[in-house]
Formats: structure tokens, sequence, C-alpha cells
């Protein structure tokens, strides 16, 4: 866990991604990112420079066969509150619009829910558990399927809504994730997502491992370029 703390100290300092009195919602799908996230935050605030309050929503997106318990279970074991958005999302994406590619779809309107609750709840900051691969993903899902070069930024603000939305784990990478879940009684939930695996994102996701096995270096290079300020300026 000392790499993923150590991970969430640099990036919070680098991007200034927390203040004193910040009520932060970390965004909950029940998978190891956002889990580790849940997890990382809450040790975090032990030693924060900086206090701040947490609390842990979940967007049910409406299917019957979709467990949040676990999750409860380990907020209610760490002291963060946590709270589930109940939503007709999968029936909109499935059923009524038979939408053939519903990830951005199903993505922004996932957003908008977990967003409303932030406003609602009063708090003004939303964690996700984005990490340096999803990053890089990102960028390769813009450039082949968008002709442009772009990924998300480690803090964005949100005008519509007057909240930040912050990435902590941005330096972190999916393997030292992996490798805590491994470590630590950290409980995951399954999605159940008809689309879960067969995704264009599952696409880059194998195309870039495939690059790493010939370019062991190159996710370390990907990310440095995401990084550099003096040329495309990703994530400043």
């Amino acid at each position: 866990m000392k790499q993923i703390l150590g991970g969430i100290r640099k990036t919070v300092k680098e991007y200034n991604m927390i203040q004193d009195g910040d009520k932060i919602v970390i965004g909950i799908s029940g998978g190891k990112d956002s889990m580790v996230l849940l997890h990382g935050m809450k040790l975090f605030q032990r030693f924060s420079p900086v206090k701040y309050d947490l609390a842990a929503v979940t967007v049910g997106m409406g299917f019957e066969n979709f467990d949040t318990s676990p999750i409860d279970e380990f907020c209610k074991k760490i002291d963060v509150p946590y709270y589930v958005v109940d939503t007709n999302i999968a029936e909109i994406i499935f059923d009524i619009r038979k939408e053939k590619n519903p990830c951005a779809l199903c993505a922004k309107m996932r957003r908008g829910a977990l967003n409303n609750k932030v406003t609602e709840l009063g708090f003004n900051k939303v964690a996700l558990g984005h990490h340096a691969d999803d990053a890089l993903e990102t960028l390769f899902l813009s450039m082949f399927y968008e002709g442009r070069v772009s990924t998300f930024k480690p803090v964005t603000y949100l005008s519509n809504k007057d909240i930040h939305c912050i990435r902590p784990m941005v330096f972190l990478k999916e393997a030292q994730i992996e490798g805590v879940m491994n470590r630590h009684d950290i409980p995951i939930v399954k999605s159940v997502c008809p689309m879960d695996r067969h995704t264009k994102r599952e696409e880059m996701k194998l195309l870039l491992k495939n690059i790493y096995k010939d370019i062991p270096e190159g996710r370390d290079r990907l990310i440095g370029a995401i990084k550099n300020k003096e040329q495309l300026s990703l994530w400043f």
C-alpha cells in the first residue's frame, strides 16, 4: 500500500489537488481501481497536510444482479459514508435506444448522475480511480477514433456543477493497483454489464500490452510524453 499512498501524495502535491476543508466524493464502480482509491484516500486522510471529508457513491445502472453490499460493508469498516444512486441507465442504453456502441453515452450518463449526487450532498470534489494506463488507453482511443491527441487531466473543473473532478492515482500503473488487491482485504464487485471486456478500450489495452512486449520501456516513455510540459502539455 506504500506505493499507492506515495503515488497519491505525489499527485496531490504536484497538482495542488486537495485544499483544507474539501469535501470529496469517491466514485465507486466496485472494480479494483475505485476500491483501491477509496482505501488509499481514507489512509491518506490520516496524515495529509490538508484536512478533508470523504464519502463514497455508486451509480447503479439498473442491473438486477448488481450487488453493492460488499462495498457497503467495506465503507462501514473504514468509516466512510456510502450512497447508492439508482438509475435506469441500462434500460435506456440497451432496451430503449439499443445502442450498438453504448460505452460513451453510458459513461456520460453515469458521470451526470454522480455529479448530481455530489452537488446534492454539498460536496465540492469528486475523485475517480483512473490510473496512468487508463490515461494511455484514452490517449490512443482519442487518436485512433477521434483524430485528436487528448486524454483526461488530473484535475478538471466542471463549471456547470461548480465542482472539481480529481484523479489522485494518475501517476500509478495498473499493475501496482492489482498488486495491492492481491495483498490486502479489499473487496471488489464484478461488473455485470454485458459490454464488460468487449469494448474499444479493451482493444486499446491489448494493443498497448503487445507494444510493451516489443518495447519494454514503452509504457514509461508514453507516460513521460503525457507529462511533458514543453510539448503537448496534456496534464497541465
